[in-house]
């Protein structure tokens, strides 16, 4: 049985698919809920929100994601940082999970990658389980009715949790596997029920096909001022840093909160929606995030509820920290209709430092921005990834390192040129600790970040007075309006200024270490912008 709207000369038979007891094109909202609850996938929530779990995995799994190595891609993959599959391998993974599919339901949805038309991608989303459509119906682009007719997906994503992968006969490493081939415009994704493995396996997609076109795909937020969309700002940020909470700001129009292209032409989102964590998220602080929690058909993923009432607790972290809400983007009422900006003129790196030794702010030139781009460094933050429950320090290249398939100078090298070319200005932004280490210091307050960053943004930052910091050479604002002045010097935050000199010689000893890997790969200037190595004291 096949229902929906769809292309009729586009069925899912195309990809090996046969013997299905059912195949859903295309169905909307309503429908997708009233086919999750029916299947007992979920429970209601208030306003109609759907409430989901996904078992064992609430987060990626890394090192569960394949690239097959294929002969036109194979000498341009990154493999330090992507496991190989054979194509062998792939062939009978494809042929067990399509027979695995036979007598089951299917959720087909057929999405566009890509605010841009000129480079947006078709990808078509064949999903075992009603949630997950509903899923990547919200984080990918809609396509209207009349343009499903005509739809032709260029690549297409086959999810199905109840897969069990092979090691020994599949070539991949556990029962879970996520396997990616550019030649056959397939992505397979088994045994893990985690939604984000669809949106981020499309984000590698685009990060492989764009930069061939003089696109730098980023993984950051993105948003404008008010009236003018010329005037963006990025937030580059791995998953915890705020990329989501800080480019939701009111007085500004969000384009997106973690997928965008970066062309001559301007910066466009790669989604039509948001994928927010939830952990602690109040009214409050985050009034336009939180009220998507109780909207109809908003996702609401590993979050502990109330069985009578259904009320969300945000402070219960007992399934896990990395609770989720997936909304439309237009579920926020400051957001982008055309999910386009102008080039940034501010560009920002959001790290989370558990060590608590960078500042809430620091002024970057374009030296240090390609050096601390390629450095990536922040903390993975509980709950991100299996197995991480508490923040752990990490330098994930380009703030990426997952969803990175080509060599990260590539990146470096498209950000370096994009930054040249439209003159932004670049911060880097510690949502992290302040003073004290992880377990001794507090969080960085939002309120103090929010104000600096719309300083930054308006450019009243650039006027104020800055110090150069001994240990990173980067310019670090002595005042900011609404701000106090202690938290602009992490040093003076600290009980014991000797123990924050240990901490600075300890991180910036990681940062050489790790950039060790580069220093071949890049210019004399970016060399030169590494942090001193035993420059320790106060500025």
């Amino acid at each position: 049985m096949e229902t929906g709207v769809f292309n009729a000369g586009q069925r899912i038979a195309t990809i090996g698919l046969s013997g299905l007891r059912a195949a859903h094109y295309n169905l909307t909202e309503p429908g997708l809920v009233e086919a999750a609850l029916q299947r007992k996938e979920g429970v209601l929530g208030r306003g109609g929100a759907l409430i989901v779990e996904t078992g064992q995995h609430t987060g990626r799994s890394p090192k569960d994601k394949h690239i097959v190595a294929e002969p036109s891609v194979e000498e341009h993959i990154w493999w330090d940082s992507n496991r190989r599959m054979e194509p062998e391998a792939f062939e009978r993974l494809r042929a067990d999970m399509t027979a695995h599919m036979k007598g089951r339901e299917a959720f087909v949805q057929d999405l566009y990658a890509g605010a841009d038309p000129a480079y947006r991608l078709n990808v078509r989303v064949i999903a075992e389980l009603a949630w997950h459509a509903l899923f990547i119906r919200h984080l990918l682009r809609r396509p209207d009715a009349g343009e499903l007719m005509d739809y032709v997906a260029d690549f297409t994503i086959l999810n199905a949790p109840s897969f069990r992968a092979d090691p020994a006969r599949h070539g991949c490493r556990s029962e879970t596997v996520i396997a990616m081939s550019f030649e056959k415009k397939l992505i397979l994704i088994g045994g893990t029920s985690y939604a984000g493995e669809n949106k981020k396996s499309v984000f590698t997609l685009l990060n492989y096909l764009l930069p061939e076109r003089g696109v730098m795909p980023m993984h950051c937020s993105a948003n404008h001022a008010k009236d003018d969309p010329a005037d963006s700002a990025v937030f580059f940020g791995l998953s915890g840093t705020g990329k989501t909470t800080l480019s939701a700001e009111p007085s500004r129009t969000l384009i997106g909160d973690d997928e965008h292209g970066w062309s001559d032409e301007g910066v466009f989102n790669f989604e039509g929606g948001c994928y927010a964590k939830t952990i602690d998220l109040s009214p409050e602080a985050e009034p336009l995030i939180y009220a998507t929690t109780t909207m109809f058909g908003a996702v609401i993923e590993n979050m502990v509820h109330d069985p009578h009432t259904r009320a969300l607790d945000f402070h219960d972290a007992s399934l896990t920290p990395n609770m989720r809400a997936a909304y439309p983007l237009e579920a926020i009422p400051n957001a982008s209709t055309t999910g386009l900006g102008g080039s940034p003129r501010n560009v920002v790196m959001l790290t989370c430092d558990a060590f608590g030794v960078l500042p809430p702010i620091s002024r970057l030139t374009p030296a240090q921005a390609m050096y601390h781009f390629l450095s990536g460094f922040t903390s993975k933050v509980a709950g991100t990834e299996k197995g991480v429950t508490e923040p752990e320090p990490t330098f994930s290249t380009c703030f990426g390192a997952p969803f990175m398939p080509r060599r990260p100078e590539v990146y470096g090298a498209l950000l370096r040129d994009r930054i040249a070319r439209h003159g932004a200005t670049c911060w880097l932004v510690n949502t992290g600790w302040t003073g004290g280490a992880h377990g001794e210091g507090a969080r960085m307050p939002i309120k103090a970040t929010r104000a600096l960053l719309n300083a930054a943004l308006d450019g009243s930052l650039n006027a104020a007075e800055f110090r150069r910091d001994p240990n990173f050479g980067f310019d670090v604002p002595t005042a900011c309006p609404g701000v106090d002045p202690a938290l602009l010097d992490p040093r003076a935050t600290w009980s014991d200024p000797s123990a924050y000199d240990a901490q600075a010689r300890k991180l910036v000893g990681m940062f050489i270490a790790n950039f060790a890997r580069y220093e071949a790969h890049v210019g004399e200037e970016v060399r030169a912008a590494a942090p001193a190595a035993g420059a320790t004291g106060a500025a």
